[in-house]
């Protein structure tokens, strides 16, 4: 009878230790988020330059993703919002350069470029929105080497369409409006043009949740910064837990000598103009940022696949913490 019981006893705590790892492989598709990183960041996206082939194959690349979740597309045209952006004098010369330009310029042609966001959207129970963004933009090629931009910033795109897929089946307290922009790394301007071309009033939109470079540290450190101009958003991140990486906060006091300001590195600066809130995470600059060598090959997996689920908690927490009335 004794040995019945013991063998019951050891039955019930594998059925609980296999329902327990049931339950954190099911947290996000993981083999989903490393497969969409590789591809973002591969060779033949040529590190997906604004304007280029590359570019355009990644926003197709990451709309497909987004159609095969049956996500709602946010514009009746579909997904992809294009827009186009003319480069005159002196920076037309620095991104496409003609040989003896005058002194002035006068003699460079303007040059428009055509870029592309890749926008969806999932409709909650209130009409105030969160809007989720990251860039697909790079660095392209330089000379005979590609940019493949893994950390920066494949690795916010793909926890983007990961996000997206955790909520396809999911109804949230908010709307929420997954924002691929493009032509970051050259003065966000997909994120302007897409808030000057908004698909809901702007006046709704009650927080930004942007990810720049979420997949490469080698101390497990994943920064939310923000707090410093939105004290209010502490209490939801300071609920968050994870036993593997370490949420740390900063990098957004002007007062702060001691550490970099990223109020205006990325994207969310351009919410921030609007007085709309953010919270952007990202790592501090590694040895292989802005260089071909950051690659798939040297993100760090572990870390990278924590800091999605620790993303998805803290986008769960405000959905549930944030006020449903009118900004």
């Amino acid at each position: 009878m004794k040995k019945t019981v013991y063998l019951f006893y050891c039955f019930l705590v594998f059925i609980a230790c296999q329902n327990k790892h049931m339950e954190e492989a099911s947290i996000i598709n993981e083999d989903m988020l490393l497969y969409n990183l590789k591809v973002i960041s591969h060779d033949s996206l040529e590190g997906r330059f604004f304007g280029t082939e590359g570019n355009i194959r990644a926003q197709k690349f990451i709309a497909k993703q987004f159609e095969s979740f049956g996500i709602e597309s946010a514009f009746p045209a579909g997904s992809i919002q294009k827009f186009p952006y003319t480069f005159t004098g002196r920076r037309r010369q620095r991104m496409c350069p003609i040989s003896n330009p005058e002194e002035d310029f006068s003699n460079v042609p303007d040059t428009t470029v055509i870029g592309g966001n890749v926008i969806v959207m999932i409709k909650g129970e209130i009409n105030e929105a969160i809007v989720i963004t990251s860039h697909l933009d790079h660095l392209g090629v330089r000379g005979d080497l590609i940019y493949n931009g893994a950390d920066d910033n494949g690795s916010g795109i793909a926890a983007l369409i990961t996000i997206a897929d955790y909520y396809k089946n999911k109804s949230p307290k908010h709307t929420l409006i997954f924002a691929a922009v493009d032509a970051e790394e050259i003065g966000s301007l997909g994120c302007e043009y897409l808030l000057n071309n908004f698909p809901i009033d702007i006046e709704n939109i009650v927080l930004n949740i942007n990810m720049d470079m979420i997949a490469h540290n080698d101390s497990s450190q994943l920064y939310a910064a923000g707090l410093y101009h939105y004290p209010a958003l502490k209490e939801p991140l300071d609920n968050l837990k994870s036993e593997k990486i370490k949420l740390l906060y900063g990098h957004d006091n002007p007062n702060n000598k001691d550490e970099d300001n990223w109020t205006s590195a990325s994207d969310h600066r351009v919410f921030h103009k609007r007085q709309i809130p953010f919270i952007y995470f990202g790592v501090v600059d590694h040895k292989d940022y802005h260089k071909p060598t950051d690659t798939f090959e040297n993100i760090n997996s572990e870390f990278y696949k924590e800091s999605v689920i620790l993303i998805i908690q803290a986008i769960e927490a405000f959905d549930s913490f944030l006020n449903s009335e009118p900004r």
